[in-house]
């Protein structure tokens, strides 16, 4: 069956860096568009950063434009998210999803909080 698995998460202090990772399995992974999103209490689900099939192409929300780095290999099956300079509002729940077409999947989620 599909598996979509995060870790990485924790408790920073504000400016500390983190490493997200997720591995994938039970689809072809390199097949699949991947994505982090992230999820603060109260809020909507938002994407984060996403990376195409064979990584050739990267797409950042603005909020972490310069201080997130996400990458993929194929022959590992898994896809990070290097997250450096982190602030107080990058406090959420983060999702690994993997996309292609109308095939949608989710990961179940990592907790990040940033606080000193």
């Amino acid at each position: 069956q599909v598996q979509l698995v995060e870790s990485g998460g924790g408790l920073v202090q504000p400016g500390g860096s983190l490493r997200l990772s997720c591995a994938a399995s039970g689809f072809t992974f390199n097949n699949y568009a991947m994505s982090w999103y992230r999820q603060a209490p109260g809020k909507e689900r938002d994407l984060v950063a996403s990376i195409t099939n064979f990584g050739g192409s990267t797409n950042y929300a603005d909020s972490v434009k310069g201080r997130f780095i996400i990458s993929r290999d194929n022959a590992k099956n898994t896809v990070d998210l290097q997250m450096n300079s982190l602030k107080p509002e990058d406090t959420a729940v983060y999702y690994c999803n993997a996309k292609r077409s109308a095939w949608i999947y989710w990961g179940q989620g990592t907790q990040v909080t940033v606080s000193s």
